[in-house]
Order: C-alpha cells, then structure tokens, then sequence
C-alpha cells in the first residue's frame, strides 16, 4: 500500500508559506532537475502490490512529471514500462529509468517529437517490439503555452499547431497505432486536465484540446468495449511538473495552485493511484468511459 501519510506531508512540505513554489521560469520542455522545490513522484512513498503483475505498458510524456510518477507506481506494481519523451529530455527519462529498474522491472526508451506522424508511429513500434507486447496504453504528452497578454488574441498559429498536435493529434496516432496489438483486458488512460471543465484564458488553445479528449474517451470507450478493452482518462489539477515553469510566467508560480479546496498545488505521486486503478483489470474491471478528477477539489462535473 502507499504510505498515504507521508505523500501528504511531503506534497505540504514542499510549498511555500503561501502555498504555491518560489518564482522560477525555464525554456520548454523544461527539466526536473532545474525545479525548485524537486517534485514528489513516489520514489520514497509507493509501495505496490502486484496489481498490474506482468503487464506492458506504454508512457508518452513518460520522463518526469505525471508521467514518471505513473513509470514508477506502475513498475512497483509489477510491470514492464516504455517511456516516450522529446530528445531534449534525455536526463529525465534516464532518471525515471534508474527508478524503473530499482523496482526490477524493464524500462524500454523510445524518444520522439510527437508532433510528427511518422515519428509518433514510429515510436509505438518500437515500444511494442522491445516490451514484447503492451497492455496499458498511457497518453500523457502535452504542451500548454500561458505566456500570453491575454486569451483569443494572443494566440499565435504556430503556438496552436503544436498544442492541436502534442494533445490531439498524436493522441490519435499513437492509439491508432497501439490498437492492433491490444485486446481484451487492455486499458487506454487518456490524461484531460481541470482546464476541460474551469478554463483559463490564456489557455484557450489547451483547455480546448483537454475538454476534445474527455470526448475521445467516452467515444473510444464506446467503440472498443465489445472487445473487452477499456477506456478512460485522468483530469490533473494544478500539479507541480516541469510543464509549469517551462511554460508560464515565473513570477506566477508562488499562487500557483492555491485556489484549490485544499489549499495547495498536487505532486505528480498523487495521482498515480488513479492510473494503477485504471490500469488494473481486476480492480477497475467495469469501469471504462469515465473521466477521474484529481484536481484537489476542483469540480469535473
């Protein structure tokens, strides 16, 4: 079981006074090893129970953040795990893999742009090849751009090409891909966001492409439920990754998730939970088609 005690005094340990992070901004993609304070992923607090035992599972976005949170949860769990990331990333996903592996499991390193089709196919391909197979599909990957004046006409079209295409499109390529190689008992966990139901206005662009996804799902659960596999997505709050800093104004981040009912920004660690139960087809057996907030409080209905 998770050490649910010390996932919260570390989450509350981690914030300022104030309750959000010291002002801090980086280039995009931006690293975990350049993040004041360093993000919780679970490394000293989840402890598995073989829930996801032999599985394969497949990660985008899989380096840091959310992402590694959920390559090291599902690994204490028992599974073998691929992790995509931009080539910039290369030190977080070797980080993440160190962890992947303490937990004597497979890690299997695919980088790519997943702007790019081919690249994005190109990736699933080889993830399934070194794997032997996959079982989980995680869509992860995402890009936000909040440096703007202000909302609609501040949004430039070359900003909007690679969200539509990091969010959707290669959200589409990816499982496209994935399909054949899945079957009954696999899960699809799509990755929405509070900003599909409470936008913000210099996110337009984003919340649209989160608030498309909670779509995809319901429609994907849909489709591919006569073939036992289930599919679902995960709406994170304001949780503490590298996308923050890398993407926003650094004079922003010390109110950074302090509007929640709790009072505090998440850690990437407290929303694993919510993967490995989506992901375990025991426990969340006939559970497809929904959308799971971890938003702190924040409504996703």
């Amino acid at each position: 079981m998770t050490d649910l005690h010390a996932i919260d005094r570390t989450a509350r340990s981690l914030t300022s006074a104030q309750g959000g992070f010291p002002a801090q901004e980086q280039e995009p993609p931006g690293l975990t090893s350049k993040m004041d304070p360093h993000p919780d992923h679970g490394e000293e607090t989840w402890v598995g129970r073989d829930r996801l035992a032999g599985l394969k599972a497949l990660i985008t976005g899989g380096d840091s953040g959310i992402g590694r949170a959920v390559a090291i949860a599902f690994a204490r769990e028992g599974a073998d795990v691929a992790i995509n990331y931009l080539p910039e990333e290369q030190s977080d996903a070797e980080d993440t893999a160190s962890w992947v592996e303490k937990a004597g499991r497979r890690c299997v390193l695919v980088p790519a742009d997943l702007s790019d089709e081919a690249a994005a196919r190109g990736m699933v391909d080889k993830a399934i090849d070194e794997l032997g197979g996959l079982d989980v599909l995680v869509n992860n990957a995402a890009f936000q751009w909040a440096r703007r004046d202000q909302g609609l006409a501040s949004v430039k079209t070359e900003e909007m090409d690679l969200v539509m295409k990091v969010n959707l499109y290669a959200l589409i390529w990816v499982t496209q891909q994935a399909l054949p190689h899945l079957g009954e008992g696999s899960s699809i966990i799509n990755v929405s966001s509070i900003q599909a139901y409470d936008p913000s206005e210099r996110l337009i662009d984003y919340a649209s492409t989160k608030a498309a996804i909670n779509n995809i799902t319901v429609n994907l659960a849909n489709e591919l439920g006569p073939k036992g596999i289930r599919v679902n997505s995960v709406a994170p709050g304001p949780i503490w990754t590298p996308l923050q800093p890398a993407t926003k104004d650094g004079d922003t981040m010390p109110e950074f998730g302090v509007d929640t009912p709790l009072g505090r920004p998440g850690q990437p660690a407290e929303l694993a939970g919510a993967f490995v139960y989506l992901a375990s087809p025991l426990e969340a057996s006939y559970v497809t088609g929904t959308v799971l907030g971890v938003t702190g409080g924040r409504a996703v209905f």
